[in-house]
């Protein structure tokens, strides 16, 4: 299946790349293996949500912020890669939830990415993962997310 064809028929434009905002960058590959940097829930030009789960942010806009961060992470892999056909498998996804001290449903949020690669790459996206809470995130966003792929040469 090509990938961007199925990104279309879900509706999805892939925003632009996020700029690192540091001394870092984006991804890094060695062998067959892409590590992305954490993502926000961006556009390119800044964060579009702000909040805290279990303070100002429902699960259900949790799920749909880390929908987009998915989304974003897709945007800077087909940058580095040129294809996203080249994805063999998305391996593992990691994300930290914004969280109330309260709060312990950060694996119902990170659903809204892991959901999302699900339906975007097939069982190709089904992946190992981890959902941890933060007392914090940089700009106050609700969920960043880190992803590792494997590709094809």
């Amino acid at each position: 299946m090509k990938i961007e064809q199925r990104l279309e028929e879900l509706g999805v434009e892939l925003p632009e790349p996020a700029v690192p905002v540091a001394n870092y960058v984006t991804t890094v590959q060695t062998g067959n293996l892409i590590f992305t940097s954490g993502h926000g829930p961006g556009t390119g030009e800044g964060a579009i949500y702000q909040s805290q789960l279990g303070t100002d942010a429902t699960i259900e806009e949790g799920y749909a912020s880390a929908r987009q961060v998915a989304i974003c992470l897709l945007s800077t892999l087909k940058h580095a890669l040129g294809d996203l056909d080249r994805i063999k498998r998305v391996v593992k996804v990691l994300g930290f939830v914004n969280s109330a001290p309260d709060f312990i449903d950060q694996p119902a949020v990170v659903n809204g990415a892991s959901d999302f690669l699900v339906e975007v790459f097939g069982d190709k996206g089904r992946h190992a993962r981890s959902a941890v809470g933060m007392v914090q995130l940089p700009g106050g966003i609700p969920v960043e997310i880190e992803m590792v792929v494997e590709i094809e040469d």
